[in-house]
């Protein structure tokens, strides 16, 4: 797969959006493994823009595996600066399963309860409301009506 091409302005950005990150995986003595790759790759899918620092003294070698990754995963290289080589490479979108039928869930609430006094600390209470219950503005929790069919509409003579 080829490597991503960008503009330098394009590069630019990226390191500057790179500056503060931390390396993400590490090239130690074994140098660029299967499993090293695989890392990479997963990184690149999970954050995009990522740092590598590699654990070698020699120039070439890093430039060589720089180039290697950056072909290798289609990435972009961005950045090759001493031991650490960042890359980039846009996030895949994720398929989401839709279901129709599906209704939504529970979901956890915190209600605060002011005293009648004004000087006391209001009450915190955690409520968990069921996908066919609303919460009203007092804090009580209503269940949802099910909707009514009109006798007349639903009636055809």
């Amino acid at each position: 797969m080829p490597q991503i091409q960008l503009t330098p302005t394009q590069r630019r950005e990226h390191r500057a959006d790179a500056h503060h990150l931390d390396p993400v995986v590490m090239i130690g003595g074994d140098g660029l493994t299967p499993g090293v790759q695989k890392e990479i790759d997963a990184a690149l899918n999970a954050h995009g823009l990522i740092k590598v620092r590699v654990f070698g003294d020699d120039r070439a070698a890093r430039e060589e595996m720089y180039q290697q990754l950056a072909d290798t995963l289609n990435a972009a290289p961005i950045q090759h600066i001493g031991k650490l080589l960042v890359l980039w490479r846009p996030i895949p979108e994720k398929e989401k399963a839709h279901d129709d039928d599906r209704m939504p869930g529970p979901r956890d609430v915190k209600v605060l309860k002011f005293s009648k006094r004004g000087g006391q600390k209001p009450e915190v209470k955690q409520i968990r409301v069921l996908g066919n219950q609303r919460l009203t503005a007092g804090g009580q929790i209503k269940r949802a009506k099910p909707k009514m069919k009109s006798v007349k509409k639903g009636h055809n003579d």
